[in-house]
């Protein structure tokens, strides 16, 4: 009965995203139609996109950037928290290293580990502020870091005056230059770019996330405080610590999700820098269920929509497609999980009555079965 289960589980488990993205390419096909135009031809020149080894380089390079924010986004999951606000430490922590990485010069095997560490802990300490506001106060994660977002705009804003860490190079802002034992090689593919080096980076953190969630008492005790706090509780797990740990770890994976393009490529922070991955991360981490495996999956496949649709725009299609299929595909993932889960609910709770009521029919030693002599009994 249990290998039952465990098979439906799984099933079920691969049927909300398989329903979301079926839902998604519907629903976009019907607005291309209404719009009088082809539900299948944008389709089909995103895919053809995606035989183009340039292009298959910039969407594993974006992906990187998807997958560590959706990462730190789904260390909140676990934990039941919705840490809303990746978007924010993920910038600040890219603009803070890129300053430290522009002002020190240390040799590669020093500069590189410092530049990391760095983000990681301004990102952690962004994060940290919303924990230790939920843990001493009872502040809402949600309202905290989203004000925490536009505080990080803010200061970032502040960061680039001339007078503080600005340096102003035509009409963009920049942080100026990082010295060179500060940039991250990557993979040399000819005439198709170059990838990224801290890929490698991104895919071992996704090892070391499904390492410590699913072997370590670590991993046990946040997945069980976020499950039922009280539960833990009583298992001796300080539930408030938890929290403000958890917060720490996931803004500490926020401030990696810049790091790809800040060490492998733009080696400096600027006005041009990317923003809302923070929130691209929230859409990828619930389209993998919070899986290593199937938020790799999901990243690769909203970066093939990011960069795939640009080609859009030549074909007398509008690029913004994309984005409706992402915003639909959060709005229909959150549904079908919901209802794949109370189907699944269901679906058990028959299968129990079923195992219940043949276990009761099974007669005894005396030829009478437990519902004969209830009634005999009465």
């Amino acid at each position: 009965m249990k290998n039952t289960f465990d098979k439906e589980r799984l099933l079920l488990g691969a049927a909300g995203p398989v329903i979301a993205l079926v839902t998604s390419v519907v629903l976009t096909s019907i607005v291309l139609v209404l719009s009088g135009k082809s539900p299948f031809q944008p389709y089909t020149i995103m895919f053809t996109q995606a035989t183009y080894s340039d292009v298959q380089v910039l969407i594993i390079n974006q992906a990187a950037m998807y997958y560590l924010a959706a990462l730190a986004v789904a260390i909140g999951f676990r934990m039941n928290l919705f840490n809303i606000g990746v978007d924010g430490q993920y910038r600040l922590a890219a603009m803070v290293a890129a300053i430290v990485g522009a002002k020190v010069a240390l040799p590669a095997a020093l500069q590189l580990p410092m530049l990391i560490i760095v983000a990681m802990l301004t990102g952690a300490m962004w994060a940290g502020i919303a924990g230790i506001l939920k843990v001493t106060r009872g502040v809402s994660e949600v309202v905290a870091t989203i004000m925490l977002n536009s505080i990080a705009s803010g200061l970032i804003g502040y960061l680039y005056l001339p007078d503080i860490f600005g340096v102003q190079v035509g009409n963009n802002k920049t942080t100026g230059t990082m010295h060179e034992s500060g940039w991250f090689p990557g993979i040399n593919m000819g005439a198709s770019g170059e990838i990224y080096g801290f890929v490698v980076i991104a895919a071992l953190l996704g090892v070391v996330y499904w390492f410590v969630l699913n072997r370590t008492r670590f991993g046990f005790d946040l997945r069980a405080t976020g499950s039922s706090e009280s539960a833990a509780a009583a298992s001796g797990v300080d539930a408030k610590r938890m929290v403000l740990t958890a917060m720490l770890v996931s803004g500490g994976l926020a401030g990696l999700a810049g790091m790809p393009l800040l060490l492998g490529e733009a080696h400096t922070y600027s006005l041009t820098f990317p923003t809302t991955i923070g929130f691209t991360g929230i859409t990828i981490a619930l389209l993998g269920r919070n899986s290593p495996v199937g938020i790799a999956f999901a990243s690769l496949l909203i970066a093939w929509l990011d960069k795939a649709s640009q080609q859009l725009d030549f074909e007398g299609y509008d690029k913004e497609i994309a984005t409706i299929m992402q915003g639909i595909i959060v709005i229909a993932v959150v549904v079908s999980y919901e209802s794949v889960r109370v189907w699944g609910q269901r679906r058990q709770q028959r299968r129990v009555g079923i195992e219940l009521g043949t276990a009761l029919a099974q007669p005894t030693t005396d030829g009478t079965n437990d519902t004969e002599k209830e009634v005999a009994a009465r």
